[in-house]
């Protein structure tokens, strides 16, 4: 029996990833913050499919997060098999208008913790010769983006390490695929105060659980880069053929406020 440990699993993409596996009868360990929603998750899934789950509660945007997960989990003599580096958030509005924890959280939460955690997870599956991490980024990856400079960023730094880490582990048994999703209807939009931007609300999102099959479908597939929606890919790809300060432009015009 495999196990997956899912990080931002309550609600979302995390709690859909948590579906899927269930569906496919894998173990789950479920982490993040809120254990009430964790909890819930937890027994509608043992419910109707009888799989076992753990819960950690744990705030990932904390410093030392990861080796504080990575301790339970060696606690619990926890096998992570398959890793979904799920957690993260953006915020909206003006570099030096934010606030300044804030930025440092969502650098902890996206880039720090991602990177530990799967560096402490890591050597167990390359010894076992077998493992599968999917990091969540986003189109967000492929062009800086004002008005959310430091999320971009972000997003542009998990793209970059999960390719380079996909190329260094070939033939080892463990592979590396990164998600990029673009709009998708979750709590992220209400969380990064994004419901008035022109990407909301001039396109129509994806479904949260149409983006994480897809994520699923890739990762078992061995993908290194999956760029949900045909729209998404040809704007990911085109930008490379355009100057930064032309890139930079258009991602301020579609994130702007109508």
């Amino acid at each position: 029996m495999s196990t997956v440990l899912i990080t931002g699993a309550s609600f979302g993409l995390g709690a859909d990833f948590a579906t899927l596996f269930a569906a496919d009868k894998y173990e789950l360990i479920l982490v993040a913050r809120s254990e009430d929603r964790l909890l819930e998750l937890q027994g509608k899934l043992n419910t109707k499919y009888g799989v076992k789950s753990y819960v950690i509660a744990c705030d990932l945007a904390k410093s030392n997060a990861a080796f504080d997960l990575k301790a339970e989990l060696d606690r619990r003599a926890l096998q992570v098999d398959v890793l979904i580096n799920n957690a993260g958030f953006g915020e909206f509005g003006l570099f030096h208008e934010i606030d300044a924890i804030r930025q440092q959280q969502m650098i902890d939460l996206n880039v720090t913790t991602l990177t530990i955690l799967t560096r402490l997870l890591l050597p167990d599956m390359m010894q076992r010769k077998q493992g599968k991490i999917l990091n969540v980024a986003s189109t967000a990856a492929f062009q800086p983006g004002p008005l959310m400079a430091v999320y971009f960023a972000t997003k542009s730094y998990v793209l970059s390490f999960s390719a380079a880490l996909a190329n260094e582990l070939k033939g080892t048994g463990v592979t590396v695929t990164t998600l990029c999703p673009g709009a998708t209807e979750t709590h992220f939009v209400q969380h990064a105060n994004l419901g008035d931007s022109k990407l909301f609300k001039r396109m129509k999102p994806a479904s949260s659980m149409e983006v994480a099959k897809f994520g699923v479908d890739a990762l078992h597939k061995g993908k290194v880069v999956a760029i949900h929606g045909f729209f998404n890919r040809l704007l990911a790809w085109s930008v490379v053929f355009f100057p930064i300060t032309w890139q930079t432009a258009m991602a301020r015009k579609i994130q702007e406020r109508v």
